[in-house]
């Protein structure tokens, strides 16, 4: 069920930061708080990550527990898995989500099955962190959205944060957590939310802080939902950059619709969904994903299963089309306004 944040965070100092500032500062908190946690990864280290999630952490931490990788996502993720099993809690990065396939099979053989293949002597405390989704006109290579692959999996979390609040809670939850999280994060809303309602990339940035975080440790428990705004024309499904799409489409549409920001995909809150979709009989979901097998097909699939008898009109997905990720047509790609907007005009009349 949804929960109010602790209520300590209320009274909590907050600083305005965008998402990269909120990760580096949820590192920087486990790290300080436990001798244990170590960052490893490409260019992590004297650079301080690509996008600069982790810039000064060696400088302050030391070589020892923040240190770069050899380009071999195989390797970091498989260092990962005995630096767990040894009793550290390694917070490994993979550059880009689509850098992370050679590291699947010891994701899925080693560190989402540790802990049942050793009865529970042994546990997988590993974050893995990667950008991911487009926005940067990154192409094939540097914008897929793979999330759905580790849905799938058992012994995994995913976890997809949207604002930097969010993100550094939830990141400090997960390196806490004693099984293996993928945490994504999007890479298109890094440097602060966007304009929102958008046709060109033009609009993407925009550079003002990004959203109010409280100092120090807070951490949001994994697997429970936001509501971004209530509403009660239909309930909204989504996740990262999508939820500010979504928000910003509705606002312009003038619709009383309710915003459900997922943030944790497995564990998924799924109380919080059919409590928003009996009240409201309308569903559309929004990812960034492909279609085919995307994690909106589970999500449909549940609500259905839960909410049938009080849906009022077919559940609406919206989502990329199932092609290879497009370079210059990225934003004809993206679910943008026109096909959001296309799908809530059809839930509204229901059909």
């Amino acid at each position: 069920m949804l929960e109010e944040e602790p209520v300590s965070l209320h009274d909590a100092p907050t600083r305005s930061i965008n998402m990269i500032e909120a990760i580096n500062e949820a590192l920087d908190t486990m790290m300080a708080r436990d001798p244990d946690v170590v960052i490893l990864g490409e260019d992590v280290g004297y650079f301080g990550g690509v996008f600069r999630a982790t810039a000064g952490l060696q400088d302050k931490y030391g070589k020892n527990r923040v240190f770069d990788s050899p380009i071999n996502e195989c390797g970091i993720v498989g260092a990962a898995v005995g630096m767990a099993a040894y009793g550290l809690r390694p917070v490994p990065e993979i550059q880009f989500a689509d850098y992370i396939y050679p590291g699947l099979d010891q994701l899925i053989s080693e560190a989402a099955r540790l802990r049942y293949r050793s009865a529970g002597e042994f546990t997988a405390p590993i974050t893995l962190r990667s950008p991911f989704g487009g926005g940067i006109f990154g192409g094939q290579t540097h914008s897929q959205s793979p999330e759905a692959l580790f849905t799938h999996v058992a012994g995994l979390k995913t976890v997809i944060p949207s604002t930097p609040h969010d993100a550094k809670g939830l990141l400090i939850a997960a390196i806490e957590d004693n099984d293996p999280v993928i945490f994504f994060e999007p890479k298109r809303i890094y440097n602060g939310p966007f304009d929102g309602y958008y046709d060109n990339p033009s609009k993407t940035w925009k550079n003002h802080p990004g959203g109010k975080v409280p100092e120090g440790y807070y951490s949001i428990p994994l697997g429970k939902a936001r509501i971004v705004r209530e509403g009660s024309a239909m309930t909204v499904l989504a996740y990262g950059t999508m939820i500010h799409v979504v928000e910003a489409v509705l606002e312009q549409k003038g619709i009383d619709a309710e915003i459900i920001d997922l943030r944790t995909l497995v564990p998924l809150d799924i109380e919080a969904v059919e409590k928003s979709v009996e009240k409201t009989g309308k569903c559309l979901i929004v990812h960034e994903a492909t279609r085919t097998s995307g994690f909106g097909a589970e999500l449909s699939a549940l609500v259905q299963e839960h909410c049938f008898y009080h849906l009022e009109a077919p559940i609406e997905r919206v989502t990329g089309f199932d092609t290879p990720y497009p370079h210059s047509l990225e934003w004809a790609y993206f679910p943008g306004p026109v096909r959001i907007g296309e799908a809530v005009d059809r839930l509204m009349k229901g059909y």
